[in-house]
């Protein structure tokens, strides 16, 4: 319902349940604050958006009351309200004047300076002049673990770290002690933040209390030059912006997407980039005498020419995590001229892809539609580590009360929401496939209900008989009706599914990743980026990939290739969203981009690719695959899904499902490659030991 309020002179209409804040910024008036974030509850604690109400007796909060609340004027007219009167001046000048009151002058040394809420607003809306001449005050800093800097003297108790780890994060380890100026804010038992998306609080916080970490005096932010692109560390496909100086990624910070990430972003996404300075391969290697030593790209391209043109059936492809879909389009082009049919973009072996139907490995609810759902049945997944930013989306409809039934069958975790513990295995979906259960005849009675199947679930050996138990629990509870699609797959690959798009699987009865990998299957073996793979002796392996790690360990040729942050490339998302990523920086050393390097060796082989710029590559690309065409386009409850053709019969083993993440810090090479992520690694392996021994 909207109501009339009158801002500064100008009436307008807003919904009843906006704040006077919210109502004041719908008129275009600057209401400062330090408290209040939209995201977050209200706490009214700071004071600065004071504004006046016409009839009221003293300046009014304005983030603690709503539109609704105002009293009309005597003769029924609509509320009013003042932002830039004289009492409003000097209110909010005399709450700046008591939050300064023990705020350090560290102004120039602070991690804050340039983009510091308190800075801005202590120019705009504060004196010229302090009139304190007291000691001020002093903080003990406290740890948050690796990734949060603190200063606490310089905290003004805003508690939006505190209302975020508790709201957001679903972490209690964030609270105030002490009472008026010796109100701290610490952390649980003075131990470190828990969540995998602790590093928001450095968002959050208005003032230097609170700053990262691994980029403490590294940059200040009119240095940089910005960048937005997509994050590659999970399959969520969140939006980000990378920062660099020079040729060097200083930082990642979040972008505002509502239906993706919304204004957060997971630790892992934002601080594993120094991983992309350390372990570089930055020129090409081939092994000679059992030893990997520098060659020219020339004579590289030349030995992997040769290995290309043997026998056919003798060559195979797997594609890593990390990879952007126009590199895999070049290798499948150029393999597929070749005659090769062992291709597979499913190195852990997941079965999925089979049915020929895009839906199957998608989420089709899409991220956003979650808050729409009213019961959730989760199979086999941590979406704590597997998606961060999904896990704390279902907390969010959680919490709002929307979804009030939620099932898991698999490990018993934190999840951080109330959810009914079914059971730990596929034991529990073979009933619930039969219609057993009070848990299904709630679920099925449900308006949206949604199945999320995790990839602790495809890759094991049974993978694809369970995939057709939950199809068959989706079936019988009708979650594909009208205008609602609730079969998700999260994958936890970034280039997973721009692969299964492209279609980078087996053809002709070429070999999946595992038959690939037994001894004798081939000759030779090309590993774009795969590092979670094991060649057997006597495969000559060709790896391209960024990172010294485990492919190029047992690689007999090695080919650099640039890093996400180091190319222009698009990556589909788990939920089919097909984004692009912009370069923020150059490769390092001689690095060259996937695409360039197979149209480079097509030229050798005297069959050049149809194409020499990424703009003609892309042209193909979507030609050959329309779905890549739709940027930043979910397309959720529209594709079409016949759940009866998902998986395949057969019996299952019991055996308890487990998440594939063990680490959630070391999943991909950037990371592992990352001194933070590996810090952050230590760190959570020392609150899990301390929190057995204490038990």
């Amino acid at each position: 319902m909207m109501t009339k309020i009158v801002v500064d002179g100008h009436e307008i209409d807003v919904p009843g349940e906006f704040t006077l804040l919210q109502a004041c910024e719908a008129a275009g008036a600057e209401i400062p604050r330090f408290c209040f974030h939209e995201r977050l509850s209200i706490a009214g604690n700071c004071r600065m958006c004071l504004v006046e109400v016409k009839g009221a007796p003293k300046p009014v909060a304005s983030c603690a009351q709503q539109v609704k609340d105002q009293r009309p004027g005597p003769n029924g007219e609509p509320p009013e309200v003042i932002t830039q009167s004289a009492k409003v001046k000097s209110a909010r000048e005399g709450v700046l004047e008591f939050l300064l009151i023990n705020h350090p002058l560290d102004c120039p040394i602070c991690d804050q300076g340039g983009e510091c809420d308190l800075q801005d607003q202590a120019v705009a809306f504060g004196r010229a002049n302090s009139r304190y001449d007291e000691n001020k005050r002093a903080v003990e800093e406290k740890n948050m673990g690796p990734l949060v800097k603190t200063v606490m003297t310089r905290c003004i108790q805003c508690t939006r770290c505190v209302r975020f780890a508790t709201e957001v994060a679903g972490v209690s380890e964030l609270g105030a002690i002490g009472r008026g100026e010796d109100m701290e804010i610490t952390t649980y038992l003075e131990q470190s933040l828990t969540s995998e998306l602790s590093a928001n609080v450095v968002d959050l916080c208005p003032v230097g209390a609170l700053t990262s970490k691994p980029y403490a005096f590294n940059a200040r932010p009119w240095e940089l030059r910005k960048t937005e692109t997509v994050d590659v560390m999970d399959a969520v496909g969140s939006n980000i912006r990378v920062d660099a100086r020079g040729n060097d990624v200083l930082r990642v910070l979040p972008r505002l997407h509502e239906e993706i990430n919304e204004e957060w972003l997971s630790d892992k996404s934002r601080h594993a980039v120094d991983g992309l300075r350390r372990q570089r391969l930055d020129q090409p290697y081939l092994k000679t005498k059992g030893k990997l030593t520098p060659v020219s790209w020339p004579k590289a391209l030349e030995a992997f020419a040769s290995r290309l043109q043997g026998d056919a059936k003798k060559i195979g492809a797997i594609a890593g995590d990390l990879n952007e879909a126009e590199g895999l389009k070049a290798a499948l082009d150029l393999l597929r001229g070749l005659g090769v049919t062992n291709t597979d973009c499913r190195q852990d072996g997941a079965q999925i892809g089979q049915s020929g139907q895009r839906g199957e490995y998608l989420f089709n609810s899409t991220i956003m539609g979650i808050e729409e759902s009213d019961a959730l049945l989760i199979i086999g997944s941590n979406l704590r580590l597997e998606a961060p930013l999904i896990n704390a989306r279902v907390r969010k409809t959680w919490l709002s009360g929307a979804l009030d039934l939620i099932g898991v069958v698999g490990e018993n975790l934190d999840l951080t929401y109330g959810y009914e513990h079914l059971g730990v295995g596929p034991s529990v979906l073979v009933d619930l496939a039969k219609g057993k259960g009070d848990f299904f005849k709630r679920f099925a009675a449900a308006q949206r209900p949604m199945i999320i199947i995790g990839m602790g679930v495809l890759i094991r050996k049974d993978g694809a008989q369970v995939l057709k138990l939950a199809a068959e629990i989706g079936m019988k509870a009708k979650i594909v009706r009208d205008g609602w699609n609730g079969w998700n797959v999260v994958h936890t690959a970034a280039g997973r599914v721009g692969g299964l798009d492209l279609g980078f699987l087996p053809i002709e009865q070429g070999l999946s990743t595992q038959a690939m990998l037994a001894p004798g299957a081939l000759d030779t073996l090309i590993l774009l980026g795969a590092d979670e793979v094991k060649a057997p002796a006597g495969t000559f392996v060709v790896y391209i990939g960024s990172h010294g790690d485990a492919g190029a360990q047992q690689a007999d040729l090695i080919l650099p290739a640039a890093a996400y942050t180091e190319k222009n490339g698009t990556y589909v998302s788990t939920e089919g969203r097909v984004q692009q990523g912009l370069r923020a920086v150059f490769p390092k050393g001689e690095a060259r981009e996937e695409w360039a390097i197979f149209r480079a060796v097509s030229a050798l082989l005297g069959t050049p690719l149809p194409y020499d710029t990424l703009e003609a590559l892309r042209a193909k690309m979507r030609a050959d695959c329309p779905v890549l065409a739709g940027l930043d386009f979910a397309p959720g409850a529209s594709t079409p899904l016949e759940l009866k053709r998902i998986g395949l019969a057969g019996d299952v083993d019991h055996v308890p499902f487990s998440s594939p993440v063990g680490d959630f810090y070391l999943t991909n090479p950037i990371a592992r490659a990352s001194e933070t992520m590996a810090a952050c690694s230590a760190s959570r392996k020392a609150a899990s030991v301390a929190a057995i021994a204490a038990e």
